[in-house]
């Protein structure tokens, strides 16, 4: 018995749903039938398995009810026994179904409700989906949109196909926008939740400004020219750091521009934001002078480990180096990714000649010499008595105004100054109460072993509760790094692990 109720009028609305919403019109078809599913078991009852199909040729609707053969029935409302099942469907096997074609149903007002609010809510999950499909492969991006609404102050941007929000963190300072304005944005971030995929857009992230390069200079489209770097102040100031894979072609000059026409186009967009185009380096040092642009650097000191980099600038250069508010230099330490420190060229010569005279100081007093001898092993670059004291002789007498006799005598003196220095303080670590096994541990220098007693560690149990940060806090980061730190550490809990060990062996020797 045919018990199909044709309804072509349902393949125009699929057809139509799936224009406008710009989805698939097998998506939209599934959906009627999950209404119509919903409203079946509405009428036979939620437990029973009832299923419906639309046939996508002609309209027709047919409504069943499935019924699972199984050995053991766990609920009489979807599943029979297969024994049973056989009389009805001779070759039916464990697993398979019972189709019984059922009525057609008469929508009554809260059924076609029912029905309704299944399909709007399927159409809406699939219309995310598409959403989430087309714009999470468009992150970096920039896009173009019209203002919707507002809301607190952040934008919501109509995309044509989607909606995406622009945060008023995101806006650049001062800029406004209407209902209805145009407004061109960059995708930074799309995320799939709860209420629908989130498209968040930014007119502040260093990206777009490279992005409007991109389309604003074609050597940078093409990957003729390449930005390294951006860094960004919104609406004041950016610096962007270029380099060309054509030597033939100057890469600030293309995004510049004939007559600056180039990145007056992207400073419009931007509301005015001044932007500095400075040529990459692999060399660090090259690299920070060029973005400390438009000031002039004498000398650059680079301190690999700490990450930080030491400039000096003529005197008159120096309020241009640092910036208005500080803004030259902090753009030119991200674009560079350096922590920069500045100089004076008065500053920088007035903290040498201090240090030249701290360490002629500790010289004269740690080896009995005169301010001569002790100026000389400062301008040679000695910068510790230790240094001096495990330097070899030979190299020692090739300084002009030293000898065999001299160098001799500066070691014997170095030496026999560290020997003292260490025994008094290997005495003032033991009368602080710190142990034997740990002035035992050898990465721990006496000076260390002094510290650590003032500070109240005094055992081996005592050092091996310290974090590495705690440890390094206590000697002082110049006198040890995190690695040295944690090797300390991990000698100090070995007794613990010594401890364990033992307890084993002896388990198994009684075994």
């Amino acid at each position: 018995m045919d018990t199909a109720v044709t309804r072509p009028e349902l393949l125009l609305v699929a057809d139509a749903v799936a224009r406008e919403k710009s989805i698939d019109r097998e998506e939209v078809l599934e959906a009627m039938e999950q209404a119509i599913q919903k409203a079946g078991r509405a009428k036979y009852g939620h437990e029973k398995d009832i299923r419906a199909t639309i046939d996508r040729r002609t309209g027709d609707v047919r409504l069943s009810r499935w019924t699972e053969a199984v050995e053991v029935v766990e609920n009489e409302e979807t599943q029979i026994p297969v024994h049973i099942a056989r009389k009805f469907q001779p070759d039916i096997t464990v697993g398979g179904h019972l189709v019984d074609p059922l009525p057609p149903i008469d929508f009554g007002r809260i059924a076609a409700q029912t029905a309704k609010q299944v399909i709007v809510q399927r159409v809406r999950e699939y219309e995310r989906k598409r959403q989430y499909d087309e714009f999470k492969d468009r992150i970096g991006e920039i896009i173009n949109g019209v203002v919707k609404r507002t809301e607190y102050g952040n934008l919501m941007v109509d995309l044509g196909r989607a909606e995406a929000l622009l945060r008023r963190d995101e806006l650049i300072p001062r800029e406004s926008f209407r209902n209805g304005d145009r407004v061109r944005a960059y995708i930074y971030d799309v995320r799939e939740e709860q209420r629908g995929p989130q498209i968040f857009l930014s007119r502040t992230h260093p990206a777009f400004l490279a992005k409007l390069f991109a389309q604003e200079v074609p050597e940078i489209y093409d990957g003729i020219i390449e930005i390294k770097a951006v860094a960004r102040h919104p609406a004041s100031r950016a610096k962007m750091a270029v380099i060309s894979r054509d030597s033939s072609i100057d890469p600030v000059g293309a995004c510049v521009g004939m007559r600056g026409s180039r990145v007056q186009a992207v400073v419009q967009e931007l509301q005015g934001e001044k932007i500095d185009i400075i040529p990459w380096s692999a060399q660090a040092a090259t690299f920070v002078v060029n973005a400390l642009a438009p000031a002039e650097v004498t000398k650059v000191v680079m301190d690999e480990e700490a990450g930080r980099v030491e400039v000096v600038v003529p005197d008159e250069q120096l309020s241009l180096a640092i910036g208005r508010r500080g803004q030259n230099v902090r753009l030119a330490s991200q674009l560079t990714r350096w922590d920069i420190d500045i100089l004076t060229e008065a500053e920088e010569s007035e903290r040498r000649q201090d240090e030249f005279r701290r360490r002629s100081a500790l010289f004269v007093e740690a080896l009995d010499v005169d301010d001569v001898i002790a100026g000389l092993l400062v301008t040679e670059g000695f910068t510790s008595v230790e240094e001096l004291a495990f330097t070899p002789e030979e190299e020692l007498a090739a300084i002009e105004g030293f000898d065999d006799q001299v160098a001799e005598e500066l070691i014997r003196r170095a030496q026999s100054f560290i020997t003292r220095r260490d025994t008094e303080l290997a005495e003032r670590s033991r009368a602080l109460g710190v142990t034997d096994d740990v002035a035992a541990i050898e990465a721990l220098t006496p000076a260390m072993l002094v510290t650590l007693g003032e500070k109240g560690v005094k055992t081996l149990d005592d050092v091996a509760d310290l974090a590495s940060d705690e440890l390094i806090e206590i000697v002082g980061e110049d006198a040890m790094d995190e690695a040295s730190a944690n090797e300390i550490i991990m000698a100090a809990r070995a007794h613990w692990f010594a401890g364990d060990a033992a307890g084993t062996n002896e388990e198994t020797r009684h075994g």
